[in-house]
């Protein structure tokens, strides 16, 4: 899934014709590559290869000033199937394609003292709600002031929800953690619960 040459053509197709530098506004204006998965260092080289395979084509060229001249860029009936098709590919699958946290917590938590690893996910959560209240208020600022349409709004709202459900699943597994105690104190449990009932020490009842 080639995201940067979808979001490419995709402002073709909203802004028509355009050069390289006014796509990567927008992708730097979006922080497309953050939250995106486009590679907005390569949005220069995906419109030449574009151009290459006859999906996008020169229509013009400008110069602004002194500054070296700008290749505007048209989108073309190939490139207009080409979105289409990766328009689809990039909507069907339910789910992203990778999950470091579930990596780390599925194969590489074992051992690890449950207060350390309670602080570390505390840390991520905070960064998370820091992370939902800048996002949130530059969305109703752009709405306010016209500047993106209902559906950009739903996109970002979107991505709200999304770490909305992921902060509560951090509040559900840092009370699991509370729980289940340090790695010591459970080790220590379940020395304990093996230990046979013969050979429990004084005060156990079977001394």
């Amino acid at each position: 899934m080639n995201l940067t040459r979808l979001m490419a053509l995709g402002v073709l197709v909203r802004s028509g014709p355009s050069h390289g530098h006014h796509i990567r506004r927008i992708a730097e204006l979006t922080d497309v590559g953050e939250w995106g998965g486009v590679s907005v260092g390569a949005l220069y080289r995906e419109l030449r290869a574009m151009e290459r395979e006859g999906l996008v084509e020169a229509a013009r060229t400008e110069r602004v000033g002194n500054r070296p001249e700008r290749t505007v860029y048209a989108i073309t009936e190939e490139g207009q199937l080409e979105l289409s098709a990766l328009r689809e590919q990039a909507i069907k699958p339910l789910f992203s394609s990778h999950d470091p946290l579930g990596v780390a917590l599925l194969f590489a938590a074992d051992g690890v003292d449950r207060a350390d690893l309670r602080r570390t996910l505390r840390a991520r959560r905070g960064m998370l709600a820091i992370w939902i209240a800048e996002v949130a208020a530059e969305r109703e600022q752009l709405l306010r002031k016209g500047y993106i349409s209902p559906l950009a709004a739903s996109v970002m709202r979107r991505a709200i929800v999304h770490v909305e459900a992921e902060i509560r699943w951090h509040d559900e597994i840092d009370a699991e953690l509370a729980g289940a105690g340090t790695e010591a104190e459970v080790a220590a449990g379940g020395a304990v619960a093996d230990t046979p009932a013969g050979d429990q020490t004084p005060g156990g009842g079977n001394a």
